[in-house]
This record gives C-alpha cells, structure tokens and sequence, in this order.
C-alpha cells in the first residue's frame, strides 16, 4: 500500500538514518596480532570475493564464496562478521572457511551462534597474510525466511538477513528478541488502524492490551511516557487490536510526533515491543508504506499513520498543521 502522502521525518530518524551504512574503517583491535601484509603485484587488483547466502528456517546463514585461484588452503582462513561500532570481545565473530569445491569457500553460522542487534559487516580473512577482505554481495536464497513461522513457545528468536549496503558490500542485519511480537496485517482506516499478529515466548492473558507509547515523553523525561493502551483479543498466540488516531490526536504538542507500539501479554508482565522479522526484507521502512490519514483535533487537521523504525519495530507518527 503506497501512501498518499508522506510525513516529515524526525529530527532522531534522521540521525539513524545517516548512520545506516557508514562502513567506517576497522582497526586491528587492540592486543589482536595481525601478519605482516603481503605486498601485492604490481598493476594488480586483488580479485573480487563475493558470497553467496543460503538461509534456513532455524535462523542459520551458509556462504558459499568464490575463491581466486592462488587462495591457499589455509586452516585459518575464516568469514569474519564485525559489529558495525562495536569494539567488544563478543563483537567480533569468526566462522572456519573451508574448501567446498573446486574455486569456492564455505562458512556457516548456525543459529545457535548469538550475535547482538545491529548490522555486522561481513569479511573474508583469508590466511594469506592479508588484512581481512570486504566481501561484496552474490545471490541470496532467502526463501525459507519468507513467512517464517517459527515454534510458538521458543524463549528467544533469532533473526539475521543478508542485505546488500548502499555501498554495495554484504552485511547481515541481526535482531535477539524473547519474547516478541510479530506485526502481521495492517488495515488503515479514517479512524484508526487494526493490527493483528503472533506472540512468541509469551502466553496471553488476563489484562493483555497495546500499548502507545509517546517517543518525546521517554525521550526527554525520567517520568513513564504518556500511553494510550487497548484491549487484545486473543486466540491461542494469535492476536489482534484497533487503536483509534483521536486519542493520539487530543494528545499532539507539536510538529513531528512518534509512538511507539508495544504488548502487553497480561496483567503485570513485561511489555513486548511489537515488530515485524519474520521474513526476507532487511529494511522494512524502504518497502512497506502506510497512508497517512486527515484526523481533525482542536489544534486543526493532523495526519496520521503508522510505519516501520529503522529497527523494524512498528510506529505511529503523529504529524501536525504545520507539517503539510
């Protein structure tokens, strides 16, 4: 659904949005041995090294790379996934590359390897002596993470997507939610939108609602954040809620204003922020488009609509007069 017309984006989005794909340079970190490199032909670039991504339905990642013909079969040579702006020791993870054919590379993650939330820039190390190498996109067979549906009842839910940067190099976004709430359907309407979904991790019960949450109030103050809950309705781990545009209209101040929607599976237990990883797309902001609809306020006509953060949690913004 394409949307009619479009929200000025916030001052924080912007900001996220300028640190998606900056790719700086990574330096050995400290304490980390690094061979001396070896010096290349003259006149010659070094061969393009491209990885092919296979992904399976337990959250895992194969990459099959192709390998230049004066690679040596080197033990050591790994993939190597590095945490974009990390520097700790957990973020770094190194993967074994072994011979899979003549010309090609493997590595796997399993998805019992845990990698943090972010986006990881993936290298190829090797054991040449070289430092690691940035590796460039191949083909990507995703399949068995469109609709994934993993079991109801797992404690925490691993996601990683390969995507290409804006660079044109490989990297994987990561996501570790337990429990989580997958966004399914949306359906706009003049008066409110519906939401319906699966909870994973969690059970429903007694005192289950959604809950929207104000982005400034959290963000400028230490007080909870002004919050506009509705019922749930559940069935089994599915679940569905409407959440009226008036209530968030009669509490606009000014300009551009986020919500964030979050679940609660009962009465007392920890709210679970709502979003929507089950499946191939890497930026949900880029693909899915909601309209933004009129809402009349006492501070004049508002619009209106939800969309996906940059994290892929799901939002509403609430956008004022002057925003038109």
């Amino acid at each position: 659904m394409t949307a009619p017309s479009r929200l000025t984006v916030t001052g924080d989005e912007m900001k996220e949005s300028a640190a998606i794909d900056p790719e700086p340079i990574v330096p050995a970190r400290a304490g980390t041995h690094r061979p001396e490199r070896a010096a290349e032909p003259a006149g010659a670039a070094p061969a393009e090294l491209r990885a092919d991504c296979i992904a399976d339905s337990a959250g895992g990642l194969t990459f099959d790379l192709n390998a230049p013909q004066e690679t040596p079969g080197a033990w050591t040579a790994a993939l190597v996934l590095r945490l974009r702006g990390g520097d700790g020791a957990d973020d770094e993870v190194r993967l074994p590359l072994g011979p899979n054919g003549a010309g090609r590379l493997r590595a796997v993650l399993p998805s019992t390897v845990p990698l943090a939330e972010g986006r990881w820039n993936a290298y190829a190390d090797l054991g040449d002596g070289r430092d690691p190498r940035r590796l460039l996109p191949g083909l990507n067979d995703l399949r068995s993470l469109v609709d994934r549906r993993p079991l109801a009842g797992i404690g925490r839910l691993g996601v990683r997507i390969p995507y290409a940067t804006k660079f044109g190099n490989l990297a994987l976004r990561s996501w570790r939610r337990g429990p989580h709430a997958e966004a399914g359907d949306i359906l706009v309407a003049p008066d409110g939108m519906t939401v319906s979904g699966r909870l994973y991790g969690a059970a429903p019960g007694a005192g289950a609602r959604a809950e929207a949450r104000a982005r400034r109030d959290a963000a400028s103050t230490d007080a909870a954040p002004v919050t506009v809950t509705v019922p749930l309705a559940v069935e089994g781990t599915e679940f569905t809620f409407t959440l009226p545009y008036d209530e968030l209209a009669a509490r606009w101040e000014q300009g551009s204003e986020p919500w964030d929607l979050w679940l609660r599976p009962a009465e007392g237990a920890r709210p679970v922020r709502l979003a929507r990883l089950l499946d191939d797309v890497a930026d949900k902001k880029q693909v899915f488009s909601y309209p933004a609809l009129p809402v009349p306020s006492g501070a004049g006509q508002l619009r209106v609509g939800p969309y996906y953060t940059l994290d892929n949690d799901l939002a509403v913004r609430v956008a004022g007069p002057a925003e038109d």
